[in-house]
């Protein structure tokens, strides 16, 4: 069995949106243990609708987060 590192398709918009729960599934971590990384200023740069709704992320965040792991 083989080990394949995550990648983010190429075909993927760095400027695409990725809601809070799907950066957590794409990357198979749990959703407390991404919370526990945003509050020690770890991972992506989170941004939220309106100041005050849902988190946020982008695709260039998650491959700057993904190259930064390598």
């Amino acid at each position: 069995m083989t080990i394949k590192p995550l990648g983010v398709p190429d075909e993927w918009d760095d400027n695409h949106i990725l809601m809070f729960e799907e950066f957590c599934a794409f990357i198979r971590t749990p959703q407390r243990t991404v919370r526990e990384w945003r509050r020690l200023r770890r991972g992506p740069r989170w941004w939220r609708f309106n100041g005050n709704g849902r988190l946020y992320t982008t695709v260039a965040e998650l491959r700057r987060f993904l190259k930064a792991g390598e």
